[in-house]
């Protein structure tokens, strides 16, 4: 159901293992992705993490037998189960070290949650996307508030309304994925995107990750960025990364 290795480097590979239903989830699958990133967030030595689909698919969203289930569910039934959903998505996006998004193909529904919330989304040209749910009379209401921080309005407007599907490169252009390449350049690119996540310092890392996310509530942005920036500086991995620049030799942390 989820397929989760960890290498030496701190590199965490996770997989959606539902590959004949194209990696679509029910509550079994989201509460052990809640798990498995809760355990990340606790883990010093996680350096990266990969998310990627097994199969041909990356995430066609909900499975239908598990919505099948919710037919007679009452309203607030429905608003419990979708809270599950919601933190998904929630702990993936507050994860502490880089999501790289390894969109290995169609990506549908709720599974357009999972490459919001990845710091770096690559795909290839063959995947497909889309907001399918006003197809089935839904809305894509849980995963609205991370993608448009993503597409913004005017892409929310286009897609949330139609439901139609639309390829990679309209993928790129909405912001949605950051990268697209071909399939047979797929497996090897993703490699060199990991690789160069690798080359920052794991602590900066991690902070330029917070600072993301607490610029924008800073009461004193001046304040708040100086001090931040004065404090790496004095920090044991700021100096080892400016003694190396200024020694013209690579950081200790560096990869081969």
């Amino acid at each position: 159901m989820l397929l989760v290795s960890k290498s030496e480097n701190g590199v965490i590979r996770i997989a959606l293992d539902r590959p004949e239903i194209h990696n679509a989830f029910n509550d079994e699958l989201i509460a052990k992705i809640i798990e498995t990133f809760q355990s990340i967030a606790n883990d010093k030595n996680a350096r990266l993490v990969v998310l990627s689909g097994s199969g041909r698919s990356f995430c066609a969203g909900a499975d239908l037998n598990w919505m099948k289930s919710m037919v007679n569910y009452s309203e607030e039934d429905n608003k419990k189960d979708s809270e599950n959903l919601f933190e998904m998505f929630e702990v993936i996006n507050n994860c502490p070290v880089p999501v790289i998004g390894a969109v290995n193909g169609h990506a549908l529904g709720g599974g357009m949650g999972l490459v919001s919330v990845c710091d770096f989304a690559i795909t290839h040209s063959k995947a497909k996307f889309g907001f399918t749910e006003v197809r089935l009379g839904l809305i894509p209401a849980v995963i609205s508030s991370f993608c448009m921080k993503k597409i913004k309005e005017s892409h929310a407007r286009a897609w949330f309304l139609s439901g139609e599907k639309f390829g990679a490169p309209t993928a790129l252009a909405m912001n949605l994925v950051h990268e697209v390449v071909e399939p047979d350049e797929f497996e090897s690119r993703v490699e060199e995107v990991v690789s160069s996540f690798m080359q920052a310092g794991p602590v900066a890392s991690r902070e330029a990750k917070k600072l993301i996310k607490n610029i924008e509530n800073a009461e004193n942005v001046k304040d708040f960025t100086c001090s931040e920036i004065a404090r790496l500086r004095v920090s044991s991995e700021g100096q080892e990364g400016m003694n190396a620049l200024l020694e013209k030799r690579k950081a200790s942390w560096y990869e081969n």
